[in-house]
This record gives structure tokens, C-alpha cells and sequence, in this order.
């Protein structure tokens, strides 16, 4: 069974500052995009007040759904955190199903996965920084106590840390485990019908069809869901305690 389990390709090269490579995480990242502006162009295509859609009354379903998302976790005084909630959901669950194509998920890169809690962790300090002021922003890494000054900056580093690995780790061991069954099957389908002489049927991986759907659904759909509801869900926690 030859099965090749490996990071991003790098796609091209633009040839400045002495070349940035450019990976199939990033050009399926700019895909990603394109299909969400496209697909928000779709939505709020010709809205009307008086007799809506059913393109738009789909497209305010789920603006309030991320307004009672944003409400019930983080309280009304945070309301307009629901841009960046509802556009964090929407790429996640996106890039992490693009798998579905055969393309590489985005978020089976470290890479991505730390920028997007990147931003999150800039946003939490930030907002430590606004509601505690300049010495309450530094007092709360001494508490309860002094000594505890350490273990409070580990904490502070491990958050985005945490955020990021718990989404890659995730979205890429359900890429890994979907190469290997399916390197499994062929290996199998070649076993079973290895006994055809010089036939194409002999190569035709039959053992593949049904259980790749099956895992597709869970790994592809299901888990991508889960992990952009967790990511997002930690998310409003560490920013709405701030105000703590």
C-alpha cells in the first residue's frame, strides 16, 4: 500500500523578497473566500421589505441565528461582535469542508488555524486592556497571588495556542485517517481481485465504494460543524470574560 501523508504542496513561487512560497493553503484560503463573498452576493441579492425571498428570508434566518448565538453566550453589551463570530463560523466550516471537493482543507494547516486564534487572542487582551485599564490589564496575571505570575503567563500563551491545535488536530487527523482507509481499500480491492489476469477490473477499487461516503459525512461534514461551533463558542467565552 503506498499511501503519502504530507503537508501543503507548494503550488508556485512569486519570485520577491527572495521568494514567498505560495501553498495550497493559501490559494484554497483565497477559494474559500471567493466562495463566501460569492455566496453573500447570492443572499442579498434584490432585498425587498415588503415581499422577501426566499434567498433572503434563508439569509436573515442565519443572521439570527449568529444574533442569538452572539446574545445567549456573550450577553447584549456584545452584540457587535456578531460580524466576526458569524464570519469565523462561516470560514471554518467552509475551509474545513472543501475536503468534500478533494482539495485540501485550509484548516488542516497549523498555519491558518494559528492566525485565526491569533486574531481572537488580540482581540481578548485588547478588550482586557479596555474594560481593566493599564494596571488592572497587568494585576490580573498576579492573581490570586504573586507567585502565580508565571503559571497566569503560561495560560495567556497556551490560549491561542490551544485554540489553534485543537482545530488543526482535529480537521487533520480526520484527513489522515480518511488517506489511510482509502489506501487501505485499494490495497484490498487489489488483493481480492488480483486473481483476474491482465484485466483493468483487477485495478478498480471497489472495496471504496460505501464506507469513504459513510466516513466522509462524519470527518468532512459533521466534525467540521463541531469544530467551527467549538472554535467560535470558546471564543465569545474568553472574550466575554474579559469584563470579568
Amino acid at each position: 500500500m503506498d499511501v503519502s501523508i504530507n503537508g501543503p504542496k507548494i503550488l508556485f513561487t512569486l519570485p520577491v523578497l527572495g521568494g514567498i512560497n505560495i501553498t495550497e493553503s493559501v490559494v484554497h484560503g483565497w477559494l474559500v473566500i471567493a466562495i463566501i463573498v460569492g455566496a453573500c452576493l447570492w443572499l442579498t441579492k434584490d432585498l425587498s421589505v415588503h415581499n422577501p425571498s426566499r434567498r433572503q428570508v434563508a439569509a436573515e434566518k442565519l443572521v439570527m441565528m449568529v444574533q442569538g448565538l452572539v446574545e445567549g453566550n456573550m450577553g447584549k453589551q456584545w452584540m457587535h461582535f456578531v460580524p466576526y463570530i458569524g464570519t469565523l463560523f462561516v470560514f471554518s466550516f467552509v475551509s474545513s469542508v472543501l475536503s468534500v471537493t478533494g482539495l485540501r482543507s485550509p484548516t488542516a494547516d497549523f498555519s491558518v488555524t494559528l492566525a485565526m486564534a491569533l486574531v481572537t487572542f488580540v482581540l481578548i487582551e485588547y478588550y482586557y486592556f479596555k474594560n481593566k485599564g493599564f494596571l488592572g490589564f497587568f494585576k490580573r496575571l498576579t492573581e490570586p497571588i504573586f507567585v502565580m505570575t508565571p503559571m497566569n503567563l503560561v495560560s495567556e500563551v497556551a490560549t491561542p495556542l490551544s485554540l489553534a491545535l485543537r482545530h488543526f488536530g482535529n480537521i487533520a487527523s480526520g484527513a489522515i485517517i480518511t488517506t489511510l482507509v482509502y489506501g487501505a481499500l485499494t490495497a484490498l480491492s487489489r488483493f481480492v481481485l488480483g486473481w483476474i489476469p491482465n484485466t483493468f477490473i483487477a485495478n478498480i477499487p471497489i472495496m471504496q465504494i460505501g464506507l469513504p461516503a459513510v466516513m466522509s459525512i462524519y470527518f468532512d461534514l459533521f466534525s467540521s460543524g463541531i469544530q467551527a461551533y467549538i472554535f467560535v463558542m470558546l471564543t465569545m467565552a474568553n472574550i466575554a470574560g474579559t469584563a470579568d
